[in-house]
């Protein structure tokens, strides 16, 4: 299959906006075959989204397409007129959970999908009116449906879910079962709806920011970033370098915290106890250093439009430096003696494999990728702010399981507190927030940001009076389930605490 041409997409780089009437707008069919060629050239799809148009009846479906290896996004749009269109998921499986979504937001059905289900809601397809629609007089209620079966002897099903032991947030999660050995695994999420895209729209000003850094508690830095990018792209740039510095600080602060915090909790559930008593502390210790930089261990109120609302002085940097060495040399005992125990490598080894070939089929993207051997880092591919400065080298492991997950974290770990170490030695000097400018008509802007979990995406559509009629949101959790329910065949299923912590997925990114 050849590459599409240059006439086929738009070419633009990472946060970046372009107007919409230069976007390429194909009929279905062509737009369809352009799609297929460039994810089987390797391209990969960031977002896949639906937008109303302009007629009633019809819906604009536009997808970003990254190249990695040329740094490039491509855009192409098509429109769908009627309840239908021909799923692309048969031949291009990493769509499958887009097509799904368009089918649940905008009513349309991807004739030929090969399990067309809700996403995050209930909902269900009326024949006779030849469309989707909310059974009457019911709620919208998450996890209602049919799930795969596999039928034979001594076949049993384990459902868990939504509601756990643990204080954790509701998944629901249906296995297929012959004795321990995981033949089926399937996902159903949901519980965490809350309709953050069209809250986005209806809210605009500082209540979107807010929004954005509750996308997902954990990611508060990672999504504040994407979706700052993104406004600044629509109102035409941003050039604060000290601020992009600043940025870079507290997105790695937030990235050392949760892999720290994800070492410890895979010692915590193979009883390891030292590394997870140790990590529990030492995550406590770089959640303080972001609460150094702006006042919140999550680091709300850092990064707003325009740069940031905090700065550093020299007493502040010489503080966080000093806690960095020692949290530094605190992290590498604890891992160090989790990944020196040959009990845990037992535990650790084989277990949760995820292939190259499933992980690049799949679309996976962050630590999660990398551990399967995917080179796709967005700090690398598509750097933006301070990171088009920096090179960040990429952190891969080939063993493609639950002890890659981990050693790419602790890879990532030991990078990112080198990063830190060395923005805080040379800060630039200059204004920490400058005044976006209104946001431009018609416009097309992408962000795309490597959170701690993976790539954030957030691509956002004005209309012709510079108001955002469109703001889709891509966390790397939407890109991740399928890989961890494919990780868990032909596992056991007592694994599977372990085999899910070592992806640890966010549900209410994406639930949103």
């Amino acid at each position: 299959m050849t590459t599409p041409s240059a006439p086929d997409m738009l070419t633009l780089i990472n946060a970046q906006s372009v107007a919409l009437d230069r976007i390429p707008r194909h009929d279905l069919e062509t737009f369809q075959r352009i799609v297929s060629a460039a994810l089987h050239a390797g391209q990969r799809a960031s977002a896949f989204f639906g937008a109303a148009a302009d007629q009633p009846g019809q819906t604009d479906l536009f997808i970003v397409l990254a190249h990695d290896n040329n740094s490039q996004l491509n855009l192409l749009c098509t429109q769908v007129e009627g309840g239908h269109f021909p799923s692309l998921t048969p031949s291009c499986p990493s769509l499958h959970l887009f097509e799904r979504e368009i089918a649940e937001q905008f009513g349309l059905r991807p004739e030929g999908h090969p399990w067309l289900k809700p996403v995050r809601y209930r909902t269900s397809w009326d024949s006779q009116r030849d469309a989707w629609q909310r059974p009457r007089g019911q709620a919208i209620l998450p996890g209602v449906g049919d799930f795969y079966r596999v039928d034979g002897p001594d076949v049993h099903e384990v459902a868990v879910g939504p509601v756990h032991a643990g204080i954790i947030e509701p998944g629901h999660f249906r296995f297929q079962c012959h004795g321990e050995e995981v033949y089926h695994l399937e996902i159903a999420l949901g519980y965490q709806h809350r309709g953050i895209e069209e809250a986005l729209l209806q809210n605009s000003g500082r209540r979107g920011l807010h929004y954005a850094e509750t996308l997902a508690g954990d990611t508060t830095i990672g999504h504040a970033t994407a979706y700052c990018q993104v406004l600044e792209a629509l109102a035409g740039g941003f050039s604060a370098v000290r601020a992009q510095s600043l940025r870079g600080i507290a997105l790695e602060l937030e990235r050392l915290a949760n892999h720290v915090g994800d070492l410890g909790a895979l010692a915590n559930d193979i009883g390891f106890l030292p590394t997870a008593s140790y990590c529990g502390r030492i995550r406590g210790d770089f959640l303080n250093m972001s609460a150094l930089l702006c006042g919140s261990r999550f680091g709300r109120g850092m990064v707003c439009p325009g740069g940031v609302g905090y700065d550093m002085d020299a007493a502040r940097i010489k503080d966080l430096q000093t806690r960095l060495t020692a949290a530094e040399k605190d992290t590498a005992n604890a891992v160090n003696l989790l990944f020196d125990t040959p009990s845990v490598l037992a535990r650790f080894e084989s277990k949760g494999v995820l292939p190259p070939e499933m992980a690049r089929t799949l679309g996976m993207v962050g630590p999660a990728a990398r551990a399967s051997g995917l080179y796709r880092d967005i700090r690398h591919d598509h750097p933006a702010g301070i990171y088009r400065f920096v090179h960040l080298p990429l952190s891969t492991w080939d063993t493609c399981d639950i002890f890659a997950r981990g050693y790419v974290r602790w890879l990532e770990i030991q990078q990112s507190i080198e990063f830190i170490r060395e923005q805080l030695n040379a800060i630039p000097a200059g204004p920490i927030r400058t005044k976006p400018g209104p946001l431009k008509p018609s416009r097309l802007a992408v962000s795309l940001v490597e959170g701690w979990r993976g790539e954030l995406c957030h691509v956002a559509l004005t209309d012709a009076q510079s108001l955002v009629r469109r703001h889709k949101i891509v966390d790397p959790s939407f890109h991740n389930w399928m890989g961890l329910a494919y990780a868990m065949r032909n596992q056991q299923i007592s694994d599977f605490p372990l085999c899910n912590k070592s992806f640890n997925l966010s549900y209410c990114g994406h639930d949103l």
